[in-house]
């Protein structure tokens, strides 16, 4: 892989070479610095979506991680957080220097969450997944996997499913961990009360996400995760563990309730205040969609990327190079 990417690198003679995620990103910018970037062309620029680094893996891999990630650093020009707590924890372990780094949000296509839908439209939706008119549906949008928190929904909410003929849990994704999962719930003789979508097509999420009442994402390990902001931008009350940067889209009571990660009784309070405060969490959903329209759009990312591409080049030692003839 590391040759094929400095044969192509030559090849294309490309001004800015941007990676993403922490394998590729080692690589890439390995690659892309020994064909021309400590020399000024390409430019070279990594986004971190999240830590390799983390409490829940060994400490050698975790220093194995660091160690490459140290060396990948002085090996590009600029350094894109996706939330602020990303740049934190990278300078934390001495990873780059502090002006290499910045932060450009996760941007994506709002129109379709915000967009307003119809109750009818809605109520049909609902049914089409089995719920009916008086459920209060709490959903998530995550892989059924691991350090995805989908135990902790189990543990916090089992008792309050079997008390409640009412409530519903709408899990949306799949994963490796479908079968293990359908069986805890088949313990907890609670199967009947979660609807299991699997796989869906992206542009399915903005409509299931309306479906929910309250959105939950009990993730032990995010960068930032995209539901969070998504759920806040159709104005759905959001519950979240207090992950890496999920506070910075869910402000705990500002637009949402935030829970120290893995804290399952804290969870439960904080779902069961939700439905108990409707109105209260409908108004923090609507601040946090405010928010989230100024933040999260894909014209802000655009935005924020063309900036730090112009700023790398200058870095890198000018502008763009002649083209290839």
């Amino acid at each position: 892989c590391y040759r094929e990417l400095r044969r192509l690198i030559r090849d294309v003679r490309p001004d800015v070479v941007h990676t993403h995620s922490s394998k590729a990103g080692i690589l890439g910018r390995i690659a892309a610095w020994h064909e021309g970037g400590a020399r000024g062309h390409p430019a070279v620029v990594h986004t971190i979506h999240g830590p390799p680094f983390h409490a829940y893996q060994s400490a050698k891999k975790n220093a194995l991680y660091v160690a490459l990630e140290k060396a990948a650093a002085r090996r590009c020009h600029l350094i894109i957080s996706v939330a602020d707590a990303m740049t934190a924890q990278f300078r934390a372990r001495g990873i780059g220097r502090a002006e290499q780094y910045l932060t450009v949000r996760s941007g994506m296509d709002v129109e379709p969450f915000v967009r307003p839908m119809a109750e009818d439209s809605r109520r049909e939706l609902r049914a089409s997944l089995g719920l009916e008119p008086h459920h209060l549906v709490i959903g998530t949008v995550a892989r059924l996997a691991e350090l995805k928190g989908h135990d902790d929904l189990i543990d916090a909410l089992a008792d309050d499913l079997l008390a409640r003929d009412d409530l519903r849990l709408l899990w949306v994704g799949d994963g490796w961990w479908t079968p293990r999962l359908t069986a805890r719930l088949l313990r907890h003789d609670i199967r009947h009360k979660v609807v299991m979508t699997g796989l869906v097509p992206p542009e399915r999420v903005p409509e299931l996400v309306r479906a929910m009442d309250v959105v939950v994402h009990p993730s032990y390990r995010e960068g930032l995760p995209r539901v969070v902001p998504q759920a806040l931008l159709a104005a759905r009350p959001v519950v979240a563990y207090d992950a890496d940067g999920t506070s910075e889209a869910c402000i705990d009571g500002v637009t949402g309730k935030l829970v120290p990660t893995g804290d399952v009784p804290g969870l439960r309070e904080a779902v069961r205040w939700t439905l108990a405060n409707r109105e209260r969490a409908a108004s923090m959903a609507i601040e946090g969609q405010r928010r989230c329209l100024e933040q999260f759009s894909a014209a802000a990312m655009v935005q924020g990327l063309e900036a730090a591409y112009a700023r790398a080049m200058e870095l890198a030692g000018g502008g763009p190079r002649p083209t290839k003839p």
